[in-house]
């Protein structure tokens, strides 16, 4: 997470309202009541209704969990598994390498990108890696799959 108090609104820093380690995300990235704060510590992320409508916009969902997980329990709708310990590589790897080996767009630094895992431990690490890589439009979805499948069935490898 960013330690210097900025945050980022309509693609310009700005100082946040005094939280340290605070992003706000906002603009075309960012749907209604889904442009908000993400702070460390207690960070507000996005709740189910707010992951469903983003997923209506272009936006690249990363799922961290482990690939036997997936296969195990299945998965959120149009969401693409990178495993935790392969997200910092693979957010810096060739866009065609990236295209190959997970069937997706590269994101740019500027793309909106939402991580999740189970429960929100590890989606919180991926979204302080990503930012760390300069990428300034993520959010996390924090239930993770374990709120999802509280409102729908998942989606089957």
């Amino acid at each position: 997470m960013r330690g210097d108090g900025l945050s980022r609104e309509g693609g310009r820093a700005g100082v946040c309202s005094g939280l340290r380690g605070c992003v706000f995300l906002s603009g075309a990235g960012a749907v209604g009541a889904a442009s908000r704060r993400l702070c460390d510590g207690g960070a507000p992320s996005l709740s189910y209704q707010e992951l469903k409508d983003l997923k209506k916009t272009n936006i690249l969902h990363i799922d961290v969990r482990e690939r036997w997980e997936i296969d195990r329990f299945g998965k959120i709708p149009a969401s693409i598994n990178i495993p935790l310990g392969e997200l910092v590589e693979a957010l810096q790897m060739d866009p065609m390498e990236f295209k190959e080996q997970y069937n997706q767009k590269m994101p740019s630094k500027s793309d909106p990108v939402v991580f999740s895992c189970l429960a929100g431990t590890r989606s919180k690490q991926a979204l302080g890696f990503a930012m760390s890589l300069g990428f300034s439009r993520v959010q996390q979805y924090a239930g993770g799959f374990e709120d999802w499948v509280k409102h729908e069935p998942p989606e089957k490898k």
